[in-house]
């Protein structure tokens, strides 16, 4: 059987269409590329993984991310990392291959789908990446204090961040499990007015001393939905690097930080578990 799937992704190919636990998971092939897929489920793109070339990042907010985990750390030099989203394990891939022996954590809450990613989208058997079935915040607390170099937030329930991921309880965790100066980086998505996102800063801003934001323009001006990608520490950032790599994008960004950044909260205060909501669903244009 392993032999067939594998000529079959070769060949050009079928999708595969599986339910998992949270909707209808397709992988479809990349036309452009033998042995590259995309993941959605229910028809929301979430991930792309060429299984010939890890390294190479095919949607915008993950090349951000890469970025990030690029300059976390000295180039080449392993991290330990923890992804608190899994989705195909695209930027856990990414790690492996940007950055060998590199040892990873992966909490992905969806059983169902891990195992569909692991049998049709197998990971390098040499990579040292630990997938775990849990909410993402159960097995953040799980994770020894002070053990990550890196922690990658990626998660979406439905199309939307779960409201326990977007409180200063949660982000205590996050900066329990980071050793000093380590790096935490988010996907945030959001669309006029940008209440969620002007809260999501407000609420770093209450946890950790340094601050960035890389977006697409228009999503900063609230012309319309997309994503945001937050990269926040106790140590500096390296921010010229950050600016020079968003800006030079097939799809350029720009990065916000400092006061301007601070005046971009708009007064906007931390959230807490007690008031924390789940980030707004995406409007049904963004997907088609």
């Amino acid at each position: 059987m392993g032999r067939s799937r594998d000529n079959r992704r070769r060949a050009g190919a079928e999708a595969v269409v599986e339910a998992v636990e949270g909707g209808l998971a397709e992988l479809i092939p990349d036309p452009d590329r033998a042995r590259a897929w995309s993941l959605l489920i229910d028809g929301a793109p979430q991930s792309h993984v060429d299984l010939d070339d890890p390294a190479h990042l095919s949607f915008e907010y993950q090349r951000r991310i890469g970025h990030v985990i690029d300059l976390a750390v000295p180039p080449g030099k392993p991290v330990q990392a923890v992804h608190l989203g899994g989705g195909a394990l695209t930027l856990a891939r990414y790690t492996a291959a940007t950055r060998p022996r590199s040892t990873q954590q992966v909490v992905e809450r969806d059983a169902a789908l891990v195992q569909l990613v692991r049998r049709e989208l197998p990971l390098d058997p040499g990579a040292r990446i630990r997938v775990r079935s849990a909410d993402a915040r159960e097995g953040l607390a799980k994770v020894p204090d002070g053990w990550a170099d890196l922690i990658v937030a990626d998660v979406f329930s439905g199309a939307r961040t779960p409201a326990h991921l977007t409180s200063t309880e949660f982000l205590d965790e996050v900066r329990r499990a980071l050793r000093p100066g380590g790096v935490y980086t988010a996907n945030l998505a959001d669309g006029p007015p940008l209440a969620h996102l002007r809260a999501q800063i407000a609420t770093a801003a209450a946890r950790f001393t340094e601050l960035a934001l890389i977006a697409d323009p228009a999503v900063l001006r609230g012309k319309r939905f997309g994503n945001a990608i937050l990269v926040a520490s106790d140590s500096l950032l390296p921010l010229a690097e950050l600016t020079r790599r968003a800006a030079s994008d097939p799809h350029p960004a720009r990065l916000e930080h400092g006061a301007r950044l601070l005046d971009f909260t708009g007064g906007a205060t931390p959230v807490t578990d007690t008031s924390a909501v789940a980030s707004p669903a995406p409007p049904p244009s963004v997907f088609r």
